[in-house]
């Protein structure tokens, strides 16, 4: 009897700690909307040296899918909304779209997937209507696909939305409900996504609160409390989170879907492009994020905490600004895997950089010493190389915003400069007011490391230099499921004999 008693005892307890190891491991947004986007295989690596074992990824990139075979890494991969139409529009289409990006990367590279994102925010009011009648068409015709290919119960579809599709006219959590004009919609995209186990997928961002309204009360963004709380009946609010999240607990429990299962596809901070975006307040926020994590915290609606992906993990230097210079900048490292600002991860760990990240030459391109501010081809020149290279640290309250005329030049000039991979001649553009120099001019070159006051004039990452590997290994958790399985058969072997 004790012999079996143990083999269970130890059987039990592998399966808990391999529970554990995956409950507890953060998700994060991987973009690669970057002019020199690290490899993947680095990434990956990346990913596992900070136990984030959960990834939601915006698109189907074959390099990264790959790189994330057999990594122990979930992943939620997600369709673009340009490809909505096509995919609600032929229901051969969505066959073929998941034999090529689910499918085969599941089979062929042991890919853990394990969503598929239909769309991004696709009801945006900004989109004016634009993915109104393709979403659930294209969501449909996914779900029969992956059915098809008989992945139904192993991937999951969702739809992320973004926080508008709700509202709630009392202006407390308990009245929310969905917009009037997509009630309807998102009523048939709620049951379907209940009838097929898949969960909603929703984005909250309270820094896009404050940026848009100066008045926001600024403590309420964050997690530690606020003099001003949302009073609900007896619930008071302390932050936007908590009340954003149980205003769509209460608008799905009003039409009859309250279990339904929601994960927290972004949420984040941006640290550049705005005055409000600065590594201080990103620090402040994810840490109390990852507190939240750590410990299981729900919200006053649901005690259960949702799975939660931050965004995001690395800065996207050829992201749309339209919302805003920030949006370049939500990575919790910067765009070569460097660390920002610590974040305590728990069990005494902090984030670990990008290892085995190559450069090109420690060289810049900047305003010749004898160039004239007063030049008149300057403003065009400077115009020029923003608009090839990404400028939005040069903004007003960014972090190089308060440079001079001469080193704002040098900034623009720098980043076209290593934007083009240094080629020669680049640096020659701007009606000889550049010159080349191996002297790092950033105003913060003094200091060791970075911090909230650098304002750094960057080096790319050399592309062509990365060698291309297969895999980085297994996960820990499959380490120490393996580890064990072999404890188990040498007890096995030791109570027969």
């Amino acid at each position: 009897m004790n012999y079996f008693y143990n083999i269970f005892f130890l059987w039990i307890l592998l399966l808990t700690l391999e529970k554990c190891l995956i409950t507890e491991g953060l998700g994060v947004n991987w973009g690669t909307r970057a002019s020199h986007p690290l490899p993947p295989n680095i990434v990956v690596k990346l990913l596992k040296d900070n136990g984030c074992n959960k990834v939601k990824l915006f698109e189907a990139d074959p390099g990264v899918l790959k790189a994330l075979g057999r990594s122990g890494v979930q992943v939620m991969v997600g369709i673009p909304n340009d490809l909505l139409a096509p995919l609600s529009a032929s229901v051969r289409a969505a066959e073929q779209w998941v034999q090529q990006n689910v499918s085969s990367f599941i089979s062929k590279n042991g890919v853990d997937i394990r969503y598929v994102a239909v769309g991004n925010e696709p009801f945006l009011k900004d989109y004016k209507d634009t993915f109104l009648n393709t979403t659930f068409p294209a969501l449909q015709n996914v779900q029969a696909a992956l059915i098809k290919a008989g992945l139904g119960r192993q991937v999951k579809v969702t739809v992320p939305i973004n926080a508008d599709v709700y509202e709630t006219a009392s202006g407390v959590p308990s009245g929310g409900n969905f917009r009037p004009d997509i009630h309807g919609l998102m009523m048939n995209i709620v049951k379907f996504l209940s009838d097929n186990g898949g969960p909603l997928t929703i984005n909250i961002y309270p820094f896009l609160s404050l940026y848009a309204d100066p008045h926001f009360p600024i403590d309420f963004a964050f997690f530690s409390g606020t003099s001003s709380p949302v009073v609900d009946g007896s619930i008071s609010y302390t932050n936007v989170f908590e009340a954003n999240y149980d205003t769509l607990v209460w608008a799905l429990e009003k039409n009859g879907f309250g279990s339904l299962p929601i994960i927290v596809g972004e949420i984040g901070w941006p640290t550049d492009g705005d005055s409000n975006a600065n590594i201080e307040y990103a620090r402040k926020f994810n840490q109390g994020l990852l507190d939240r994590i750590s410990r299981g915290i729900g919200t006053p609606k649901r005690s259960t905490p949702p799975d939660i992906y931050l965004f995001g993990l690395i800065d996207e230097d050829t992201k749309s600004i339209q919302p805003g210079n920030f949006e370049r900048h939500w990575g919790i490292f910067y765009y070569d895997g460097a660390i920002k600002y610590q974040l305590n991860l728990g069990n005494n760990r902090s984030l670990t950089a990008a290892k085995g990240v190559r450069y090109l030459a420690r060289k810049w391109c900047v305003m010749a010493p004898d160039a004239n501010v007063m030049d008149p081809n300057l403003p065009d020149s400077i115009n020029y190389a923003c608009s090839y290279a990404d400028c939005t640290s040069l903004g007003y309250g960014s972090s190089c915003g308060g440079l001079d005329v001469k080193s704002n030049a040098s900034y623009a000039f720098n980043m076209y400069y290593q934007t083009m991979n240094q080629q020669k001649g680049s640096c020659e553009r701007f009606h000889n007011l550049s010159v080349i120099t191996t002297i790092d001019p950033s105003p913060s070159s003094s200091n060791s490391g970075r911090n909230s006051s650098n304002c750094r004039f960057e080096i790319m990452i050399d592309v062509g230099r990365h060698e291309t590997r297969v895999n980085p290994g297994t996960s820990s958790a499959t380490k120490i499921k393996q580890y064990f399985s072999l404890v188990l058969l040498v007890l096995v072997f030791m109570l027969h004999f």
